[in-house]
C-alpha cells in the first residue's frame, strides 16, 4: 500500500499544505490566507490563533477531499515557517501575545547591542546578527514587557508552536537556531558566555533547548487529531525548519554549484559549500544548518514582489478581467533597458545582503516630465533583478561560483521578468514543475530518513522535477550592465544620507 507525505509549509501572508506521493505527484494542495498588523511604524504581528484556525481549515477539506482510507496512509508530516516569528507561551502553549513577526523591526537596540559585543560566535552568522532574528527579539520582550517575560514558559518561534500543535513535543530546529538563534553545532551548541554578555543569562529557561535535526522525528501525531481527521497514529511530525531555507529540499539544490532563489515578498538567496569561506556580505556561513557538515550560505532582498505590489496600490493600476497585475505584464517590452534614465534602488524595507544596512531606503532617480509610470515601473523590475546580480557577484567575487540559479514562487509566473532577471544575471534559471517549493520541500523531508528514501538528495531526485530552463540573453546582458554600476553608484553616493 502507498505511503503519502504531508508538508505545511506556513509563509507571511497564509499558509499552504501538499500531499505528495513518492514521485511528488501531488495528491492534494490548499492555501489560506490570515492578516498582519502594524501597531507602528516597523512592527509587524499576527495572531497564531489565526495560523492554525487556517491549517485546521485546510486539514478538514483535506479529509473530505483524500478520505479517510488515504488520510491514514499519510507516514509523516513536516512543517516549515517564517522566520524569527517569535512570541512567549505559557506552560499549556497558549500564546500570552501576539507574534512579532520576522520583518518586525522594534529590537534593533538590542540588534546593536549583540553587534558591539563583536563576540566569536558572530563569526558564524555573517559576524552580525539582525533585528529579523529570534535573540534580539527575546531580549526585546526581556526589556520591554518583563511581566510577560518573567511569567512566560517559553519564547517559541512559529514552526515551534505549530509542531507542538500536532505532536505536543516542544523542539526546534538545527536550520533555525543555527541561523537565527547563534546555535554553532561545531562549537558544542550554544556558547554560554554569549549570552550572559549579551544580558540573556537565562537563555536555557526561556527557550526551547531541545534541538532536532531536520527529517528527525519530534514525535507523533496527537491523538485527537488522528480522531479528528483520520491520520494514523504512527504519523510522525518530523522536524523542519525556515520556509525559505526547506524550499531548497523541494528544489533540489543540495549541491555546492546551485543556486535556490525563493522569488516571493522578498527573494532569498541560498546555496550549500563543502568550505567554510569568509564572505563578507552574507548571512552565514551558518554550520550544517541544512545538511550536516555543509556550509549554508544566505543572501537575501527584503523588498522584491512586494514592491510590485506596492507599485500597483499606489498608482492604482486597475485590474482587466479579475487579474490586477495584467497591465503590468507588458510593460518590459515597451519600454527599453534602463528604463530611459530612470534608476530605482529596491532598498525600502532596508537592505539585507550584501550592505546588510537596515537604514537603507528606496530611490526613484532621473525623472523627467516626459517619463510614465511604466517606466518606473520597469525601472523597479530592473532594480530587483540587479539586487539579485549584486548578490550573485558577491558570491562569485569571494570564490563561490554559481552554474545556475533554480527559482520559485509567484514571480516565477512572470515570463518576462524571470526573462529579465537571466538576461540581468547572465546564468541560465530552472523552473520545476512545482513552484511552490516549500510545501514540496516539506514533503522530501517528510520522505528521507528511511521513511521512503535513505537520503534527502535522492528524494529530491525522485520528487522535484525540472519543467524549463531560461536562458539568458548575453548580448542583454552586456547592455545592462552600465545600468548596473550606476544602481550600485546610486546607493554609495546616498548611503551617506540615508543614515541621518
Amino acid at each position: 500500500m502507498e505511503s503519502y507525505f504531508m508538508g505545511i509549509d506556513t509563509g507571511t501572508q497564509g499558509v499552504r499544505i501538499a500531499v505528495s506521493d513518492k514521485k511528488g505527484n501531488l495528491l492534494f494542495e490548499q492555501e489560506e490566507k490570515w492578516d498582519t498588523v502594524f501597531p507602528e511604524v516597523g512592527w509587524a504581528e499576527q495572531n497564531p490563533a489565526d495560523w492554525w484556525n487556517a491549517i485546521s481549515a485546510i486539514m478538514e477539506k483535506m479529509e473530505t477531499l483524500l478520505g479517510r482510507e488515504k488520510m491514514c496512509r499519510i507516514k509523516a508530516c513536516c512543517v516549515c515557517a517564517t522566520s524569527s516569528t517569535a512570541f512567549p507561551v505559557d506552560n499549556e502553549g497558549n500564546p500570552m501575545r501576539n507574534a512579532l513577526m520576522w520583518m518586525d523591526a522594534r529590537s534593533r537596540e538590542e540588534m546593536d547591542a549583540i553587534n558591539s559585543t563583536h563576540h566569536p560566535v558572530l563569526d558564524y552568522c555573517g559576524k552580525e546578527t539582525s533585528f529579523e532574528w529570534m535573540i534580539p527579539k527575546a531580549l526585546w520582550l526581556k526589556h520591554h514587557e518583563p511581566e510577560i517575560y518573567n511569567s512566560c514558559y517559553k519564547i517559541v518561534e512559529q514552526l515551534d508552536w505549530i509542531n507542538y500543535q500536532l505532536c505536543g513535543e516542544w523542539s526546534s530546529s538545527i536550520c533555525n537556531t543555527t541561523c537565527k538563534w547563534n546555535y554553532v553545532s561545531s562549537l558544542g551548541g550554544y556558547q554560554r558566555d554569549f549570552f550572559e554578555q549579551i544580558g540573556f543569562e537565562d537563555y536555557e529557561e526561556k527557550l526551547v533547548t531541545r534541538v532536532d535535526k531536520i527529517g528527525e522525528r519530534v514525535g507523533f501525531i496527537r491523538p485527537e487529531l488522528c480522531e479528528k481527521y483520520g491520520f494514523s497514529r504512527d504519523m510522525e511530525v518530523v522536524q523542519g525548519g525556515i520556509d525559505a531555507h526547506m524550499a531548497m529540499f523541494g528544489l533540489d539544490v543540495l549541491r555546492p554549484g546551485k543556486v535556490g532563489i525563493i522569488m516571493g515578498t522578498s527573494f532569498v538567496h541560498l546555496c550549500l559549500s563543502e568550505e567554510k569561506p569568509d564572505m563578507p556580505g552574507i548571512w552565514g556561513p551558518y554550520d550544517s544548518a541544512v545538511l550536516d557538515h555543509m556550509w549554508l550560505l544566505e543572501g537575501g532582498q527584503i523588498s522584491a514582489s512586494g514592491l510590485v505590489n506596492w507599485f500597483r496600490q499606489n498608482f492604482h493600476i486597475p485590474e482587466e478581467n479579475g487579474n490586477p497585475y495584467a497591465r503590468l505584464l507588458d510593460i518590459p517590452d515597451r519600454i527599453p533597458i534602463g528604463a530611459d534614465g530612470v534608476t530605482v534602488l529596491d532598498f525600502f524595507q532596508g537592505n539585507r545582503t550584501p550592505y546588510k544596512d537596515a537604514s537603507a531606503k528606496g530611490v526613484i532617480f532621473g525623472l523627467n516630465v516626459k517619463h510614465t509610470w511604466e517606466h518606473i515601473y520597469r525601472a523597479i523590475l530592473e532594480a530587483v533583478s540587479y539586487g539579485t546580480y549584486n548578490i550573485i557577484s558577491n558570491y562569485e567575487k569571494y570564490g563561490y561560483m554559481v552554474d545556475m540559479i533554480t527559482a520559485c514562487g509567484g514571480v516565477t509566473k512572470d515570463a518576462k521578468w524571470m526573462q529579465m532577471i537571466s538576461d540581468v544575471t547572465g546564468k541560465p534559471i530552472t523552473v520545476n514543475r512545482n513552484s511552490q517549493a516549500g510545501a514540496l520541500g516539506c514533503c522530501v523531508v517528510s520522505a528521507s530518513r528511511g521513511r521512503c528514501y535513505g537520503s534527502f538528495q535522492e528524494a529530491a531526485e525522485q520528487m522535484v522535477i525540472p519543467a524549463k530552463i531560461i536562458r539568458p540573453d548575453m548580448e542583454k546582458h552586456q547592455a545592462y550592465l552600465p545600468y548596473f554600476r550606476k544602481y550600485l553608484e546610486l546607493y554609495e553616493n546616498l548611503k551617506d544620507f540615508m543614515h541621518q
